[in-house]
């Protein structure tokens, strides 16, 4: 079998890159736009994810929003920390409203 060019090996790994980011859904927590994060286990981070993607409506994402902060907010406060302050309008549940997964 004939070795990949260098561009068709870059392609493919583009490729297969793109594939996955997709295969991701329409959002992935990270520390940018998961308040609270650096402060779950990465189960919990997955957890987190997951049931984010579950929501259909506002509503129940919203809920399930605030529980999470109330959550973080308490376990920051056990750990002695602080956590950044969260950014109007940059919430997960009003991007993913204003993106169309959400009704």
């Amino acid at each position: 079998m004939k070795p990949l060019s260098r561009s068709m090996s870059v392609l493919l790994v583009a490729a297969l890159t793109a594939g996955t980011v997709l295969a991701q859904g329409p959002w992935a927590a990270n520390r940018k736009n998961t308040w609270g994060y650096q402060l779950m286990t990465p189960q919990e981070r997955t957890e987190h994810q997951a049931r984010m993607r579950s929501f259909k409506t506002y509503d129940e994402c919203k809920a399930y929003q605030e529980e999470n902060h109330k959550q973080m907010e308490a376990r920051a406060k056990e750990k002695g920390v602080s956590l950044p302050a969260m950014r109007a309008g940059g919430l997960g549940c009003d991007n993913m409203k204003a993106r169309g997964y959400l009704k």
